[in-house]
């Protein structure tokens, strides 16, 4: 229902192929929907705004979610010993009472 899509078939296949390959970015970062109108305008010479992304993803079958962003160097161990001192639960740490 609605207003056909501004894409045809390959061009949606590309779009979705393109959004596979760059929505995990090994350097750290997420994928924007800004970069998706970009990269749609200069692929295809078709105008989409920002709102319209988020239908168009969803007719894909993506799920635009957001998340904290990961840095890529990013330590697990420091980031369990931090969630540890932390919440508390580090049984090593002791424990302050207060009156």
């Amino acid at each position: 229902s609605g207003r056909p899509c501004n894409l045809n078939e390959q061009q949606l296949s590309q779009l979705s192929q393109y959004i596979h390959d760059n929505s995990i970015k090994p350097k750290g970062g997420r994928l924007k929907a800004q970069t998706l109108v970009a990269y749609i305008t200069k692929e295809f010479k078709v105008d989409y705004s920002v709102d319209n992304i988020y239908r168009l993803l969803h007719q894909l079958g993506f799920s635009w979610i957001t998340s904290l962003s990961r840095h890529p160097k990013q330590s697990d161990e420091v980031q369990k010993a931090f969630k540890k001192i932390r919440n508390g639960n580090d049984p090593y740490d002791p424990v302050e009472c207060q009156p």
